[in-house]
């Protein structure tokens, strides 16, 4: 049933992505919800601009509606686990936590510390293991046809290719924030009065994992700062 719903979509790809665009990114939240209902999902970081798109499904109140994933690695920084029972209490929101089914101590015993390497392939391989892995196994456990998540063009080159709506690993992937300002995010947490990730004030534009993240600097920002400058993009957000 999928196989065949994904194939009618991709044929018209180019038309869902000419009506998304003159869409707000609520109202392109909705199309997600309308079109696919329980197959349809949110992903979140809990990181730096993660509560726009979580507040926009709270006004909606759809959090209790959409299945909304948290990708746990098991090397969040002890601000972002705070920062996200802080928004989780606020925005009463219901969250699904998919973590790897290799625990942190058996993965380092198994493939040594992946980020310490410098070695681009065994950070995909972490990578693999603890983002992409737990999270297509919770989409095929939920047979979740479509997911948004709260990806921009801005951050990175290959994200400034991307379309509102694209194909990855033979599912949809929604973008409702893709042609949002890194000043339109700021606008509207502080129209919410949403609060900002403690990290934030020290300097972090985004982050991940507490070892493959660091403060911006004078030769270092957005996405550069993340996995020593050596990628910019976990796996999650890319076909291959």
């Amino acid at each position: 049933m999928i196989k065949k719903t994904l194939e009618s979509i991709q044929l018209n790809l180019e038309g869902h992505n000419k009506k998304l665009k003159d869409m707000t990114p609520k109202e392109i939240i909705l199309w997600g919800y309308k079109n696919f209902g329980n197959q349809f999902a949110i992903t979140t970081s809990f990181g730096i601009q993660s509560s726009v798109i979580l507040h926009m499904v709270h006004q909606h109140s759809l959090q209790k509606k959409i299945k909304i994933f948290w990708i746990d690695t098991g090397y969040l920084p002890s601000e972002t686990y705070k920062y996200a029972e802080r928004l989780i209490n606020d925005l009463s929101l219901e969250i699904e936590v998919l973590q790897s089914e290799l625990s942190p101590a058996r993965m380092e015993s198994l493939y040594g510390k992946l980020w310490e390497t410098n070695k681009s392939s065994d950070l995909d391989k972490y990578h693999d293991i603890r983002k992409i892995k737990p999270l297509e196994n919770a989409l095929d456990k939920h047979d979740i046809f479509c997911w948004a998540s709260g990806v921009r063009s801005e951050q990175t080159k290959n994200r400034n290719k991307m379309n509102f709506v694209d194909v990855i690993r033979k599912r949809l992937s929604l973008r409702p924030l893709l042609n949002w300002k890194n000043k339109d995010i700021f606008y509207y947490m502080k129209e919410n009065q949403l609060p900002s990730h403690p990290l934030f004030s020290k300097g972090y534009s985004t982050v991940g994992d507490w070892h493959s993240s660091s403060p911006e600097s004078v030769d270092k920002e957005g996405r550069t700062t993340r996995f020593g400058g050596m990628k910019q993009e976990c796996g999650i957000h890319t076909e291959n």
